[in-house]
C-alpha cells in the first residue's frame, strides 16, 4: 500500500500549482522532456492503449508553425515559451495493442469500430494530456494548456503523414513567471458538485 504523499508534494501537483500565460528564460533540455514521457507512460489508459502522440516543439520554425495556427494571444505565449507540446490522439492505436496488451486480442475489439476507436483514442489522450501536467509539476515545470488553435491546420502541418492522428490540445512548458498569472479562481468545495450516491 501506497503512504500518502506530502503536503509539499500535493501543493506542487495540485492546491499552490498554477497555469502559467509565461516563463523565465530558463531552458528546458530535452532530457526533461524524456522524463516527462518517462512518468506519463505509466499513467493508466484503457488496455494500456496509449493513444497520445506528442510532438515538443523546441524549434524557432516548430513554435512559428504552430503559432501560425493559434489565436493571437495563444500565438504569442507559443513563441515566447521554451516549449510547446501538441498532445495529439491516435486513432489508429490499436494496431500497436498485440505488444501493448498481449493478454487478450484487443485489436479486435476496435478493428472495424470507427467509433469506439476514436472515442477511445480521445479519451485516453486526454487523460494521458492531464498526467503530462501532473508530471510536468513533479519535475518541478510548468505548463499552459489550452484550446484557441486551428485542430485541422495542425493535423496537416504536423501529423500530414500520419492520417490517423488527431490534434487533441496544446501546452506550452517552462519555468514558469508569477508575473504572468492573475489570482486563482475560485475552486468550490465538495458539496457544490459532488454527491455520494
Amino acid at each position: 500500500m501506497s503512504e500518502p504523499l506530502s503536503d509539499s508534494a500535493l501543493d506542487q501537483l495540485f492546491r499552490t500549482a498554477r497555469t502559467y500565460n509565461g516563463y523565465s528564460d530558463e531552458p528546458v533540455s530535452t532530457e526533461q522532456l524524456h522524463a516527462i514521457w518517462d512518468l506519463v507512460k505509466f499513467g493508466p489508459t484503457s488496455a494500456n492503449s496509449l493513444p497520445a502522440r506528442i510532438v515538443w516543439c523546441v524549434s524557432d520554425e516548430a513554435k512559428a508553425k504552430l503559432a501560425a495556427l493559434a489565436l493571437p494571444a495563444n500565438a504569442e505565449k507559443i513563441l515566447k515559451a521554451p516549449v510547446t507540446a501538441i498532445i495529439a490522439s491516435d486513432n489508429e492505436f490499436y494496431e500497436n495493442l498485440p505488444e501493448l496488451f498481449p493478454h487478450a486480442d484487443a485489436r479486435s475489439w476496435f478493428v472495424g469500430n470507427e467509433a469506439l476507436a476514436h472515442t477511445t483514442a480521445f479519451r485516453n489522450s486526454t487523460l494521458q494530456g492531464g498526467y503530462f501536467i501532473l508530471a510536468a509539476r513533479a519535475l518541478g515545470l510548468d505548463t499552459g494548456p489550452m484550446s484557441g488553435f486551428n485542430n485541422a491546420g495542425v493535423d496537416e502541418a504536423f501529423f500530414a503523414d500520419q492520417p490517423s492522428v488527431k490534434s487533441n490540445f496544446i501546452s506550452t512548458l517552462g519555468y514558469g513567471d508569477p508575473a504572468t498569472i492573475f489570482e486563482r479562481s475560485p475552486r468550490p468545495d465538495f458539496a457544490r458538485f459532488n454527491s455520494i450516491a
